[in-house]
């Protein structure tokens, strides 16, 4: 389940408006760190830790939280209409490289209604709730490279919704421990943030290996392997022997099927070590002699060849003496 609720003990929640006590600055609750400390985002869109007790909430702002209602959709053709594109994306400070944010770029037309929040020691606490509207990409979470063995673990829990008429979206869950392997890659451009970042898409959905089938793949049994069928010593290619249905083919799918059956005759031929094999083409114009004779002159196991008994056969089989 997603909680939905960020209650400090002072009260505050993610989003809300506040002022500064000691200086003129103001902005959203963006971020909280734990029971005493927040960071604030101004106008500048930059994040300032400070302690809750030194600001106070401003009435009459609206909350920029989950209570937000669904934001208000354009009509596109469901052609057009973006059903995958979920990253989070991982961007490093302009001013320190240390310093990385942690975005959620929305580039499905789908609202999504998403919580990320961190784990560690088996407890885990929210730290940002939001509706992202099609094409953006808030930041939800900032953290130090230098610590990165110290990051906790990272979910993400998104539903998606639109009021237009599109095929359903299974919600997601996704889960995460970074390591410096996954910042050994290139960074790549994200244009809702103008930037290069490290992203993954975390709603793609997962290659389900079967490791049972896997294994059987690369362990068959001895039973199970097929064995090469001994061959006649003579082979008629004459496509009426090869198939019932020879006079709906054309001539290029006749010779595709009489060499084919030719070449997996002569195979086992060689497997079973046959001293020779006579394959009778016929005469016709001549395309599958002069076929197989092309594959015969080049073969490493062929010793030579030549006419078949041509008081028997004419000149419409051809011997194959192998090795």
């Amino acid at each position: 389940m997603i909680n939905f609720e960020f209650v400090l003990g002072m009260d505050f929640k993610l989003g809300e408006f506040v002022r500064f006590v000691d200086e003129r600055r103001e902005g959203y609750i963006t971020k909280i760190f734990d029971d005493v400390m927040i960071g604030v985002t101004g106008d500048d869109d930059f994040e300032i830790p400070v302690p809750a007790n030194k600001v106070t909430r401003v009435h009459g702002h609206t909350y920029k939280g989950i209570e937000s209602q669904a934001i208000a959709e354009k009509q596109i053709p469901v052609s057009e209409f973006k059903t995958s594109g979920v990253h989070l994306a991982i961007l490093p400070d302009a001013q320190k490289g240390s310093v990385v944010y942690f975005h959620i770029v929305n580039e499905t037309s789908y609202q999504v209604l998403a919580s990320f929040s961190t784990e560690k020691e088996s407890l885990q606490k929210g730290v940002f709730a939001g509706i992202i509207a099609p094409d953006s990409a808030p930041k939800v979470y900032s953290a130090s490279l230098t610590e990165l063995s110290n990051w906790p673990k990272f979910h993400i829990q998104a539903f998606f919704y639109s009021g237009l008429e599109v095929k359903s979206k299974e919600p997601l869950v996704y889960e995460t421990k970074f390591t410096a392997k996954n910042f050994s890659g290139a960074k790549r451009s994200v244009p809702l943030l103008k930037q290069e970042a490290w992203t993954t898409q975390i709603d793609k959905k997962e290659i389900v290996i079967d490791a049972q089938k896997l294994k059987e793949s690369f362990f068959k049994p001895a039973e199970e392997k097929k064995e090469i069928e001994k061959p006649l010593k003579e082979v008629d290619l004459h496509i009426e022997k090869l198939r019932d249905d020879f006079q709906f083919l054309n001539k290029e799918e006749i010779l595709k099927i009489q060499l084919n059956h030719f070449q997996k005759a002569l195979d086992s031929a060689i497997v079973h070590k046959l001293s020779s094999v006579i394959f009778i083409h016929g005469l016709g114009n001549g395309t599958l002699r002069y076929e197989i004779q092309k594959v015969i002159s080049k073969h490493q196991q062929v010793k030579t060849y030549m006419d078949a008994h041509k008081e028997r056969y004419g000149y419409g089989a051809t011997e194959v003496i192998l090795k």
